[in-house]
């Protein structure tokens, strides 16, 4: 069964800070003979990472909601400055999901199949220029 990461997207106020921030971090690596990854670095290696690559997602959390999510192609284990660290490897392509409130957090969480929101392009698709709460009071009126 696939199991996903969520992450908050501290510091991006929308999926188009998100995009552009990690095609510029593409580019740079690419300058530096790199592969053209995005790369998301954490201390913490998903104990489940079996479950995770190559089926399972990482969702991020923009300004409280939950908004979109990458596939997660691969873990690798990395040292910074003599620490552990983990390098989840993630596919270049961010789909939309629906917007769903979350808490703040520490760090990343698993989530479960079960808590995740539905991506957009897969059911009845609200513009993108629509407020969140305004997308919410739709859809608990069943008309998104």
């Amino acid at each position: 069964m696939a199991v996903n990461l969520i992450k908050l997207c501290v510091g991006i106020s929308s999926i188009e800070e998100l995009e552009s921030l990690q095609q510029n971090r593409r580019r740079r690596r690419v300058a530096e003979d790199a592969e053209a990854l995005n790369i998301h670095v954490t201390r913490n290696t998903p104990k489940r990472a079996e479950e995770i690559i190559g089926k399972g997602s990482l969702y991020w959390v923009i300004k409280r909601r939950v908004v979109a999510r990458q596939p997660i192609v691969d873990i690798r284990p990395m040292s910074i400055e003599g620490r552990k660290h983990c390098a989840i490897i993630l596919h270049s392509e961010i789909i939309r999901t629906h917007s769903k409130p979350c808490r703040p957090f520490q760090g990343w969480r698993y989530l479960e199949l079960a808590d995740t929101p539905a991506d957009l392009s897969t059911t009845k698709v609200a513009s993108n220029d629509m407020p969140h709460h305004l997308q919410d009071e739709l859809r608990s009126l069943g008309l998104l």
